[in-house]
């Protein structure tokens, strides 16, 4: 087991954010199937790394609008922007899970540094972390935006710890994504998997050094 890590990164959608409100509305919007809010998930983070690979950023939000579109016009529905705007509102105000804010505050009082490190740009997270009432725990709220890459494109990874001023081997990943536990982890990040309902591990990457049900359990271990 590697020491404690000196820096604590955060992924934020589903990771510290609940995001139940923004499925249900996109539920909503495509007709009441649900089994299509999945589709539409796995469809931007598909063009998010279509954009990094073909050297083309734009924001996350753009590409989560894009990318509903694009499911409901496979599913026979239109949806203008206007609409689509107005159905993807909820993300910004997403609360957070229920022992998100007590194990941060146990964290941050055991002397880690905490920055988020999340998909979002910078203007959305701004939003994200003021309504959820997190804001405080954060020393800085970092975005791929400053890349214009997505993770878990290495550099995004390889950026903020030189941004934090630590060895990849001193900072951890926290996230609820297989895939962003991967990215970190091929980076030389330690990482720690919450196992969020419905998220697993890529079974070819790297294992995490902790992988726990929720940030509760992440504290516990780590003070």
């Amino acid at each position: 087991m590697p020491d404690s890590p000196k820096v604590i990164f955060f992924d934020v959608n589903e990771t510290l954010l609940d995001l139940a409100p923004v499925k249900q509305s996109v539920a909503r919007a495509l007709g009441g199937r649900e089994e299509l809010v999945k589709v539409w998930f796995t469809t931007l983070l598909q063009y998010s790394l279509v954009a990094t690979v073909g050297d083309r950023y734009a924001d996350f939000g753009e590409i989560g609008a894009a990318t509903l579109q694009m499911v409901a016009r496979q599913n026979d529905t239109t949806l203008s922007e206007e609409e689509v705007k107005e159905v993807l509102k909820p993300i910004r105000s997403l609360p957070p899970h229920p022992e998100v804010a007590v194990a941060l505050d146990r964290l941050r009082s055991a002397g880690y540094r905490l920055f988020t490190l999340t998909n979002s740009g910078t203007e959305a997270l701004e939003d994200q972390m003021s309504n959820s009432g997190l804001k405080p725990y954060f020393e800085q709220l970092l975005s791929v935006e400053s890349v214009g890459k997505f993770k878990p494109h290495r550099e995004v990874y390889s950026w903020a710890c030189d941004y934090v001023d630590e060895s990849p081997e001193n900072c951890m990943l926290v996230a609820a994504h297989g895939w962003d536990i991967a990215g970190a982890g091929w980076a030389g990040l330690q990482t720690a998997f919450i196992a969020r309902p419905g998220q697993v591990l890529y079974p070819l990457a790297k294992s995490p050094n902790h992988n726990i049900g929720d940030l509760d359990l992440l504290a516990d271990r780590l003070t």
